[in-house]
């Protein structure tokens, strides 16, 4: 029996619907050799769909979520990686943390 479900071709980093079974995903990853395909959810739950499962889905292309990295614990508004594009992160040396190990009554050269 032939089926009549359009095949969308898994593509890394895009996103996909199928509302008939509540999906909403990024693709993640693509094993070339076993042809699973590796899924992050909206809510952050990663899961895996083999190729057939895949061909039998009623999916179609979606948007990204307005907030996509919510499911990683950020909001837009939050940089994660703010201090140090800024220059404003401790870049002094390291060295200058530890505490010598001199004892009382020990010569300090």
């Amino acid at each position: 029996m032939a089926s009549n479900i359009p095949v969308v071709k898994p593509i890394i980093g895009n996103w996909y619907q199928d509302p008939i079974e509540g999906l909403y995903f990024e693709v993640v990853a693509v094993d070339s050799d076993s042809g699973d395909i590796e899924v992050q959810y909206s809510g952050g739950e990663v899961g895996e769909i083999d190729r057939e499962s895949w061909s039998l889905l009623y999916l179609s292309p979606a948007a990204p979520p307005e907030d996509a990295n919510a499911a990683f614990g950020f909001s837009g508004a939050e940089d994660w990686n703010a201090d140090y594009a800024s220059g404003s992160g401790n870049w002094n040396n390291p060295l200058d943390e530890i505490e010598p190990d001199l004892f009382s009554g020990s010569d300090d050269y």
